[in-house]
């Protein structure tokens, strides 16, 4: 029985995807689950799987050609028996065999293969110590460890390998001094530019700032970390408490948590939290659904699932739709201070930045806290600066005394 290997349905929010490469050939066996090819769209990059195990007998769509919800992609003969490898292994057999067995994703491990590598040798840098594109490709290059793979501000990260061109490095352009080297956008990245345009066009946007003393928070943490970890398998950060402050202050001021349609303003009535995350293709925000029903530890260990499968591009369409409000950490690549641009429809978004020992006065003596500047942008459309700096006065209340988050005051 032949069976079509079509595009996954696509959610409204995604027109099409491009082809990026097809990791099978006419007349290979595969089986089910098998990743057959990879098809990058202005969020993430998808992996086809095999549908069932048998013989690719036609590949209909070319690499880099577009495609949509429900086109034919290629068709499979189905076949019940695919024969095990043989007890007796080759050493390459045996060492293929354990890469595939290893927690990685087909695209890591297809990388692995082609390269003839010994994936013990590589050292992984995601969760758990996962194997990722960024360290098969740190490794490649020459480099020692994690640190290498994950950039440590040194310079911009790896690119994943066939979801976008290389991203040149400044050896690469250092030769005679006036190299130039040309790489078209990625969808991701085209698809950054064009929201940024339409923020920039369609939003009139204003930004407030304010500072807060972490301590509380840097205090609480410390003294409950160890019994949070025990408890939650994660560890307790600061995304949780600014997650948990934003949904109350949201709760106070609805129209930060609105939405501008034509001439209407749509309120929504649950809070759908952005978060934005860097990956190698650029920056994704994941949303976090329902956050005033989320308690500490679920809200960081999503937090942690999105950034580990942000960087293996395994997030999915529907984890990257709608939102309501957006955060933004500029502050873990060292920003002081900076002004966040709206995801639209949103009319909203919080930056976060570093946190520095400053000079501050309290009861007429001058003493160092640990300070940190938020930015919040807003639509001045629909938000007036009364609400939004009352918002943000009241996420700084509840940061800097956070037994009001736990008691609901």
């Amino acid at each position: 029985m032949t069976i079509e290997v079509k595009t996954p349905e696509l959610p409204e929010s995604v027109a099409d995807g491009t082809l990026l490469e097809w990791r099978v050939s006419v007349g290979q066996s595969v089986r089910r689950d098998d990743n057959l090819v990879e098809i990058e769209t202005d969020k993430v990059v998808l992996e086809i799987p095999a549908p069932e195990s048998g013989t690719i007998r036609k590949i209909l769509k070319p690499n880099g050609e577009n495609v949509t919800s429900g086109d034919v992609l290629a068709v499979l003969e189905e076949s019940t028996a695919i024969a095990p490898a043989p007890e007796s292994q080759t050493a390459q057999q045996q060492g293929i065999a354990e890469t595939a067995a290893m927690p990685m994703s087909p695209a890591v491990k297809k990388l692995i293969a082609d390269n003839n590598l010994d994936p013990h040798q590589i050292s992984g840098s995601g969760k758990a110590g996962r194997i990722i594109k960024q360290d098969v490709l740190a490794y490649l290059a020459g480099a020692s460890g994690p640190e290498s793979a994950s950039g440590n501000n040194s310079g911009p990260p790896h690119p994943q390998a066939g979801s976008m061109p290389a991203i040149p490095q400044p050896e690469d352009l250092a030769d005679d001094g006036r190299m130039e080297k040309r790489v078209p956008m990625t969808r991701l990245r085209t698809r950054i530019a064009e929201r940024l345009v339409q923020s920039q066009q369609t939003t009139a946007t204003l930004t407030t700032f304010n500072e807060i003393d972490m301590q509380p928070i840097l205090s609480l943490r410390e003294k409950y970390q160890e019994q949070f970890i025990r408890k939650h398998d994660v560890k307790l950060g600061f995304m949780s408490f600014f997650v948990k402050a934003c949904t109350e202050a949201l709760k106070y001021y609805p129209v930060l948590n609105a939405s501008v349609d034509g001439s209407d303003i749509i309120y929504h009535g649950f809070y759908d939290i952005g978060i934005a995350v860097g990956s190698p293709r650029g920056l994704v925000v994941p949303i976090l659904r329902n956050t005033d029903t989320l308690s500490f530890g679920e809200i960081e260990k999503t937090i942690r699932d999105f950034s580990a499968r942000a960087q293996d591009g395994k997030l999915a369409l529907d984890e990257l739709d709608g939102g309501t409000f957006s955060i933004t950490n500029g502050g873990i690549f060292g920003s002081m201070l900076s002004t966040p641009v709206i995801n639209p429809p949103q009319s909203a978004i919080l930056g976060m930045h570093n946190i520095l020992q400053r000079a501050v006065v309290e009861q007429g003596e001058i003493v160092a806290r640990p300070m940190m500047y938020l930015a919040l942008s807003y639509d001045h459309r629909i938000i007036d600066g009364r609400e939004a700096i009352r918002f943000l006065v009241k996420i700084k209340q509840s940061l800097e005394n956070p037994a009001t988050m736990l008691l609901a005051l």
